[in-house]
């Protein structure tokens, strides 16, 4: 595999409001309601603070995800609200090397964020979901126990409780200064 060109990459990505208007078909509808909705609580604006500026997140999705469309929102809000943070969206079925350079268990999950330095040095990543939720979900398969339809369900009641609290709690500790 060759060496990712970050910068170029940014550079080719979508603005959120290039995505939100031109390239969010799937769901649009859900999409606008998470985007109308989502918040970037005082302490996450803290925290970015904290971590300084320079930030990129370079987010792979796509319109046809629910996972995407419950966390890219508040991730976009953050960019847009924190001082230092920028976002870029990139779409995982026309980006399949930057794609594959960051599988989740050998899939192609998403969504995820990339998150880089001012350098377009990769810092670290996060997705496809917050932490607590993929363990969950991934329990629920492995048990089997239920239809996906009902483990879904308790996916969308999951993120309603969070508000995106957890996404923005997870990618802001890969953004933390370190020792």
């Amino acid at each position: 595999m060759t060496e990712l060109d970050y910068p170029s990459l940014w550079n080719a990505a979508f603005t959120w409001a290039d995505y939100m208007g031109n390239e969010v078909v799937k769901h649009r509808d859900l999409w606008l309601a998470v985007d109308a909705r989502a918040t970037v609580p005082e302490w996450a604006l803290d925290e970015a603070a904290r971590a300084g500026d320079g930030w990129k997140l370079l987010v792979i999705s796509e319109d046809w995800c629910g996972d995407a469309s419950n966390t890219v929102p508040v991730i976009a809000k953050l960019a847009e609200r924190a001082p230092g943070v920028e976002m870029r969206v990139v779409k995982r079925d026309e980006n399949e090397e930057l794609m594959d350079a960051y599988l989740t268990n050998g899939s192609r999950s998403i969504p995820l964020a990339i998150v880089l330095d001012r350098d377009f040095r990769p810092a670290g990543r996060w997705g496809p979901r917050p932490s607590e939720l993929q363990e969950m979900v991934l329990r629920e398969k492995k048990a089997g126990l239920r239809p996906l339809d009902d483990t879904y369900r308790d996916v969308r009641r999951w993120y309603a409780r969070d508000r995106g609290e957890s996404t923005l709690r997870e990618i802001l500790a890969v953004m933390a200064p370190r020792p």
